[in-house]
């Protein structure tokens, strides 16, 4: 169980969504976690389509006082992924975030591209939302990736949309160690 004040517990268990085709969904709620942390709180990231790779993320989670990064996902940069093996990793992600928020253990918890996961049919929006309902009191739930379906826009108390004027990638510039991972 977390020792952070009362004061700053109890106004905790927002929803929070990050969406949209824009950069910067996953380092906005990277910023909170750093932020969340700096005042105690107990951060738990789980990343539904990204594999542990030495993304920079996980180093520096490494180094942040009560940040845990669990990356659960298959890797979708390097190859395709069979449909049938992506539904059950992320169900099984789904079932670890749902333990893992419900174990009381953490006072933020990021589930990193679950927008992503319904948006592309391997998870149901609805079955995400009844996990949020029954959630313990007190704890805040941010969801990144594109394409949040609007049952998870409609449920989340803040939702922002990045969306994207200008990417390097246009000019050829590709993914940066460091910057983009």
């Amino acid at each position: 169980m977390s020792s952070i004040p009362q004061e700053i517990k109890s106004k905790l268990g927002l929803v929070q969504v990050y969406t949209g085709s824009g950069k910067g969904k996953t380092t906005a709620s990277l910023g909170l976690a750093f932020r969340a942390s700096g005042r105690g709180l107990e951060v738990l990231m789980i990343q539904f389509l990204k594999p542990a790779q030495n993304y920079g993320e996980h180093l520096a989670a490494e180094k942040v006082p009560n940040f845990t990064i669990l990356p659960l996902g298959l890797d979708h940069m390097k190859s395709k992924v069979p449909r049938e093996e992506d539904i059950r990793v992320s169900r099984e992600t789904l079932q670890r975030a749902k333990e893992e928020i419900y174990s009381g253990r953490y006072d933020l918890v990021i589930l990193d591209e679950i927008n992503n996961s319904m948006s592309w049919k391997l998870l149901d929006p609805e079955e995400v939302i009844e996990m949020l309902k029954g959630r313990p009191d007190n704890i805040e739930i941010v969801l990144t990736g594109r394409g949040a379906p609007k049952e998870i826009v409609e449920y989340a108390d803040l939702v922002t949309e990045m969306t994207m004027i200008k990417h390097p990638f246009d000019k050829g510039i590709g993914a940066r160690k460091g910057i983009e991972f």
